[in-house]
């Protein structure tokens, strides 16, 4: 059918680029190189099985695949990277980083939601997030905001602040806006894509797929991000064209990669049971 043309172009190409493995493997080290091979091996078999369900037209699964072939991608990049490829600005020092990738589990009284959070291309959101997961601040919090085919949103402690108290300081710890554009050698921080004038340029992490994650923050203050996020619950080929005002707008550090259906059960006042980091632990940076 027609709106499946632009996928199975883009399948077609993902194959092509499979079937020349060493182009890939020329970036990964020696010692990881049996690693990525297996990577491969399990992409391309994810590949042939989207092409058989976008033949059958079948948008599940298509859906569900997709995650599991975008986190491989995922993983073999990761083993493309030797050092960390930019510095964050001193100014933020202050600040815990990710310096890779991390996987966190958050657990709820559906089941429990998979999500892969990005310090490569957004070190100082997602580190602030595994901090806080590691800490335990997000256990037992409620999902404040549930709106059908937009977004699920939590994070908001109990009582009159609306993010997280730093014991440190006694004072509220705010996140700048982090928005890595393709092509770029290292974030924008502090301002929007509109603002810097670049809102034609995409970002390394778009709003693209439900279970998207991002940082909430104030509407009149794009640094005031501290712990409340939100996941998008659209599918991007079903969504009008200028919902993805959010691209450049707020900061996406992370998506979902399992059981994010249960997404879509979430009630205002459900709460997270747990929030746990279970891969990728040791990429978080504590500021010195």
């Amino acid at each position: 059918s027609r709106p499946m043309a632009p996928i199975k172009g883009n399948l077609r190409r993902a194959n092509l680029i499979l079937k020349r493995p060493g182009k890939i493997l020329v970036d990964i080290p020696d010692g990881r190189k049996a690693e990525a091979e297996a990577l491969l091996a399990s992409m391309e078999t994810g590949i042939a099985d989207l092409q058989a369900y976008t033949e059958a037209a079948d948008r599940n699964a298509i859906y569900a695949k997709r995650s599991e072939v975008l986190n491989i991608v995922g993983e073999l990049e990761a083993l493309m990277v030797t050092e960390f490829p930019f510095d964050i600005p001193d100014e933020y020092r202050h600040l815990p980083r990710l310096l890779g990738r991390a996987k966190v589990d958050i657990e709820t009284d559906y089941g429990t939601l998979s999500v892969i959070v990005d310090g490569y291309s957004a070190p100082l959101t997602a580190g602030n997030f595994v901090d806080l997961a590691q800490r335990g601040f997000y256990d037992g919090l409620e999902f404040t905001r549930v709106e059908d085919f937009y977004v699920v949103q939590a994070g908001d402690p109990p009582g009159p602040e609306d993010g997280f108290i730093d014991p440190d300081t006694g004072e509220e710890r705010t996140i700048p806006l982090e928005i890595l554009v393709k092509g770029d050698t290292e974030p924008i921080y502090g301002f929007t894509l509109e603002q810097m004038g670049v809102t034609l340029d995409d970002p390394m992490l778009p709003f693209s797929a439900f279970g998207t994650l991002a940082m909430a923050r104030p509407d009149r203050d794009v640094n005031g991000g501290s712990s409340q996020f939100f996941f998008l619950k659209f599918e991007s080929e079903l969504t009008p064209a200028g919902i993805n005002l959010l691209d450049g707008e707020y900061a996406v550090f992370g998506y979902a990669i399992e059981n994010k259906d249960i997404l879509r059960e979430f009630q205002v006042g459900d709460r997270i049971k747990t929030m746990r980091v279970v891969e990728g632990a040791e990429n978080l940076v504590q500021p010195t």
